[in-house]
């Protein structure tokens, strides 16, 4: 951490933090001095009875989550790894969250407490170990899905699960609109879903918990028992699935899960019961985005052309308010600038 402070604090221009790497295409492209930050690895604290793990931001997820299994244990909000090298901090910067996360949480509401080094090389903690902690939870939340322009995360404390019992993937045949609608409505009853996608015609749907409970669930329902159903979600949650593998630009669109299905050009993969819509199109970027907002939602490019920007364009005040926690945290602005947005 000394090593890292010392060169924040020498830098005459801006640093681009980088640890495992796999995420280095999501945001802005930014230019800068890499400050490689994979040396701060190691599980701090894990106590499997209270719940909480404590593990500093370099340490690979893979690493996290095989510790968590050997105890039953998980990281509820099912993050993507999009590599090997996936480490914890970068899916806390950039706020990444897989196809449990409406039923379970995001990942910003499993941070209990944070430490970071801002843009002068200050160390800063917020938050804490305990749910019942709650000062700094704000700040510690803050720094998730900042892509690390607000500070370089140090260490972080999270609240784990215990994983279901059982789980059981299954399938039906249906149209975009029969699969919102069945998402919708089996979302309001007592099922143990922890799922819910569709593509291609078909209705993807997952249940976590009890096996009484799941059981009872497909009784229910119904549907095909889907055989390799981990794969399904592991190709959804890190975008290995043959859908993403193209050229065409790719969209993440986040809306409420009651929206009807969108006229946009393009083929869609519809995960989060709704409230995430992949879409893969050629379409103007201010027509995907103004259909997002007209459906009180945003569009985001994880892939191709970045002229026309990442991110959904801010509003003025909310991006004074951007503004001025960059220039709270970052005076000088050297940490990722520009990532998440330019001039920031």
């Amino acid at each position: 951490m000394q090593k890292i402070a010392e060169i924040i604090r020498a830098a005459q221009t801006p640093l681009r933090i980088r640890a495992g790497g796999t995420k280095d295409w999501h945001g802005e492209n930014i230019a800068g001095e890499v400050l490689d930050v994979s040396a701060n690895t190691g599980i701090v604290s894990y106590e499997p009875g209270e719940l909480v793990l404590t593990a500093r931001c370099g340490t690979p997820l893979a690493e996290i989550e095989a510790l968590l299994d050997r105890h039953g244990q998980m990281l509820a909000f099912e993050p993507p790894h999009y590599g090997t090298t996936s480490t914890l901090g970068g899916t806390l910067a950039c706020g990444l969250s897989g196809p449990r996360r409406p039923y379970t949480g995001s990942a910003r509401d499993f941070v209990l407490g944070m430490e970071i080094l801002d843009g002068n090389g200050q160390h800063l903690k917020f938050g804490g170990q305990v749910i019942k902690n709650v000062a700094g939870y704000d700040v510690s939340r803050l720094m998730v899905g900042a892509l690390g322009t607000l500070g370089v995360l140090l260490q972080a404390s999270l609240k784990v699960l215990p994983k279901p019992q059982s789980e059981m993937t299954m399938q039906f045949e249906c149209d975009e609109t029969e699969a919102l609608r069945r998402m919708n409505e089996w979302a309001g009853k007592p099922i143990p879903l922890s799922a819910g996608a569709w593509l291609s015609g078909v209705f993807t749907v997952r249940l976590s918990g009890a096996e009484s409970s799941v059981h009872a669930a497909h009784n229910k329902l119904g549907g095909e028992v889907h055989e390799h159903g981990a794969e399904f979600w592991k190709g959804l949650r890190d975008h290995s699935a043959a859908f993403f593998q193209d050229e065409v630009p790719l969209w993440r669109l986040s809306l409420p899960s009651t929206t009807p299905a969108l006229s946009l050009p393009g083929k869609q993969f519809i995960n989060w019961g709704g409230a995430e819509r992949w879409l893969k199109s050629d379409a103007p970027a201010t027509e995907i985005r103004a259909r997002a907002a007209a459906h009180v939602g945003h569009a985001t490019l994880y892939s191709g052309d970045k002229t026309a920007g990442v991110f959904q364009p801010l509003p003025d005040a909310l991006m004074k308010y951007h503004r001025r926690l960059k220039q709270q945290f970052d005076p000088r602005g050297i940490l990722n600038a520009g990532r998440m947005y330019p001039g920031l």
